[in-house]
């Protein structure tokens, strides 16, 4: 018999698990929520005012339990241990190794998590897995808690995939599309969804509570990404002929988007998707349809991600070209380095690819961000392969987007953050070398206003 859920501990204080269980100790104040991490400055992080995760609206929710009933700590056994249900948030990155590398994701962060519950646990306990994780790892998870529990704990296993769009995220879990619970058939297994359903029902409807079975909600994670990708891959191979021809993605985007079948959402061109999961979980994709003996699926797939390295690609030798193709000790102004606006997450942006290519063809960087601070660009772009040469000597984080554009021959728009699109543009074409170049690697500066001040303006997917 499951107990009562009275406490909730989450394993990670990263984007998924930090915000998810601010909302829910927001939503349940009857309920203690502990969020748990080695990391301890990403604790001491959430215990301050500068949070390590933006999003808008998390530090009002975040202000509003802390120390009621949320709390952020590094003692994790002792969280594990008087735990009711266990959130599972840890990282599962693309392997860099071995077997599936490039495609199959790492979970050794799940088997040494699914290890320590084992350890510690007493009673019964239901483990949540909230990870992006492939197909059929519930039956790994159960299979190393029974094998190694120290104490005769009981455990059910159920799958909660998180469907956050980061910049959002808020608003999505105060009213999800879905929240999708999959687990056994069994009585225990039944009850166990049950138990985590009454969770969310405090504030979400249920009819978007969906249960299923533990691998079509594992599967529909990946799946759900795929598709979002998929459509940003669609419209950005479009915005290339759209160039070629004359045409406005924009337009093409707005007039295909007007037709009920296919709807307007991720049909926004733009200099490539990034952040943390889209190109993940299709590589996680592939790799399951390969081991499965579905190469004809596997490279369907494998194109999407194909199509948005190539838009980075592109981009760049935009720009090369039209500054008489070389750039060469070249000023180039920046405006973004996040993967999307309203968010500080920079994992798979973009701005890291563009950024890397014009520095290897050794322009100068002048890069401005209102949320992502220097440490994490430099990191960045250095994990990216920029050699520490060109990083001390070409590269250039700036405070001011102003101070980015004095003296550049060009500015590159690389997220599309609302304030790049009312400044004051007559002073950064005063700024900047002339001719100034303009490429808009996410169509959102006025292209009209910025080619009266006298700018040479590129913007993805429009005609010249």
């Amino acid at each position: 018999m499951l107990t009562p859920i009275k406490t909730i501990c989450c394993l990670g204080a990263g984007y998924v698990g930090g915000p998810t269980m601010a909302m829910i100790a927001a939503k349940c104040p009857h309920l203690q929520v502990t969020v748990a991490d080695y990391n301890p400055q990403r604790i001491a992080a959430w215990n301050s005012d500068e949070l390590p995760v933006y999003e808008p609206g998390l530090k009002e929710i975040v202000a509003s339990v802390i120390g009621k009933n949320l709390f952020f700590t590094t003692e994790i056994r002792e969280a594990i241990r008087t735990a009711d249900l266990i959130f599972v948030c840890v990282g599962t990155p693309t392997k860099s190794y071995g077997i599936g590398a490039g495609r199959a994701a790492d979970l050794r962060y799940i088997e040494s998590a699914a290890r320590l519950i084992a350890e510690v646990a007493e009673g019964n306990k239901i483990i949540v897995e909230k990870s992006t994780i492939p197909v059929k790892t519930a039956t790994a998870i159960q299979s190393i808690l029974e094998a190694n529990s120290m104490h005769g704990a009981t455990f059910q296993v159920l799958s909660n995939p998180e469907f956050l769009a980061e910049g959002t995220a808020v608003e999505d879990m105060e009213s999800p599309d879905r929240i999708l619970i999959g687990g056994q058939s069994d009585p225990a297994g039944l009850a166990a969804v049950k138990k985590l359903s009454d969770i969310y029902a405090a504030w979400i409807p249920r009819e978007r509570i969906i249960t299923t079975n533990l691998w079509s909600s594992e599967l529909s994670k990946l799946v759900a990404n795929a598709f979002l990708a998929q459509r940003i891959s669609s419209i950005n191979s479009i915005s290339a002929l759209c160039e070629a021809t004359g045409a406005d993605v924009d337009e093409v985007g707005r007039a295909i988007g007007m037709d009920s079948r296919i709807g307007k959402k991720f049909l926004k061109a733009s200099v490539g998707f990034g952040g943390s999961c889209f190109q993940k979980d299709i590589l996680n994709l592939v790799y399951l349809c390969e081991a499965f003996h579905l190469p004809e699926v596997a490279e369907y797939w494998r194109q999407v991600v194909h199509i948005n390295d190539w838009q980075k690609s592109r981009f760049v030798e935009k720009i090369v070209r039209t500054l008489f193709n070389t750039v060469n000790g070249k000023r180039i102004a920046v405006f973004g380095f996040a993967f999307k606006k309203d968010t500080n997450d920079t994992r798979e942006s973009a701005a890291i690819h563009v950024c890397r290519n014009l520095l290897l063809e050794h322009a100068k960087l002048a890069i401005y961000d209102p949320r992502v601070d220097e440490e994490a660009i430099l990191t960045d772009l250095q994990g990216a392969g920029v050699p520490q040469e060109l990083l001390e000597t070409h590269v250039h984080i700036c405070t001011d987007p102003y101070q980015a554009v004095e003296g550049a021959h060009a500015l590159a728009t690389l997220t599309e953050w609302d304030e790049f699109r009312s400044m004051d543009f007559a002073r950064i074409f005063d700024l900047m070398l002339k001719p100034a170049f303009v490429f808009d690697g996410r169509a959102v500066l006025p292209a009209e206003e910025l080619k009266a001040h006298g700018f040479d303006v590129f913007s993805i997917g429009k005609g010249i």
